[in-house]
């Protein structure tokens, strides 16, 4: 089985708990504006790599990772858009005892039998799932992403009703995210869902602008400054007002 990966990182420490193995796939069909991670957009290129291959890296970094209660996270890009090959990798990291992790925008879901049939296997080796919502108005998520959020939304109801448990990601960017009305009402949508163990502010930076412009690309969010500590310190507040989280 062989996947279209982008990067790995051996020591990752903000992909979910303890240490983490974090392999970044290739392909994404969303457009973030604040993606700072630009280069794994394209779909069907990056690195081939095999299940044996990855599961043989892993290995060596084992230790460090069981001793801190860590695990392996499949980020991106989108990981659901190689669900078989995320599938077979987890099966493996199973048979080691390894704590699996997708971080997923949900925007590749569907409800088609065959993706449904594909997703309901990957989540019976899958531990956590970080999803990551971007926007709760449909007008602001298109503009912000290029793509409609109903089937996102929907995906976080999937979860919800499957009981997955998720971490909830938002990342906080000045005048586009952050928004009291748009925040109050993402808060509230977290609310109805039954599995969220965890919220994340993820405060916007400009970390990836220079690779926007190594691919050639406008930079949509110049001039916009990182958030304040009080203004994330709000959000969490505003997102977190009808959970129990920790």
């Amino acid at each position: 089985m062989i996947g279209n990966i982008h990067s790995i990182e051996t020591f990752g420490t903000v992909d979910g708990p303890g240490i983490r193995y974090v392999i970044f796939t290739q392909g994404c069909l969303l457009r973030c504006q604040f993606c700072h991670n630009a280069d794994t957009w394209e779909i069907g290129i990056g690195k081939q790599m095999s299940v044996s291959e990855l599961i043989d890296d892993l290995k060596s970094y084992l230790p460090f990772i069981e001793a801190s209660g860590g695990g392996i996270t499949v980020s991106g890009g989108e990981p659901l858009l190689q669900i078989p090959f995320i599938t077979q990798l987890f099966k493996e990291c199973k048979k080691l005892g390894v704590h699996t992790t997708i971080d997923s925008s949900g925007g590749c879901y569907s409800t088609a039998p065959l993706f449904q049939q594909q997703l309901e296997e990957l989540l019976n080796y899958t531990d956590l799932i970080l999803l990551d919502l971007k926007h709760i108005n449909r007008k602001k998520h298109i503009k912000l992403t290029g793509m409609a959020n109903d089937h996102i939304l929907e995906f976080a109801h999937f979860l919800s009703d499957n009981q997955v448990p998720i971490w909830v990601r938002h990342v906080l960017v000045p005048g586009v995210t952050n928004e009291i009305e748009d925040l109050t009402k993402l808060g509230e949508f977290i609310g109805s869902l039954t599995n969220v163990q965890k919220l994340e502010i993820l405060p916007y930076h400009k970390l990836g602008v220079y690779k926007w412009e190594a691919l050639g690309l406008e930079y949509p969010l110049k001039g916009i400054e990182p958030p304040s500590h009080a203004e994330v310190e709000n959000a969490y507040k505003l997102l977190t007002a009808h959970i129990a989280v920790n």
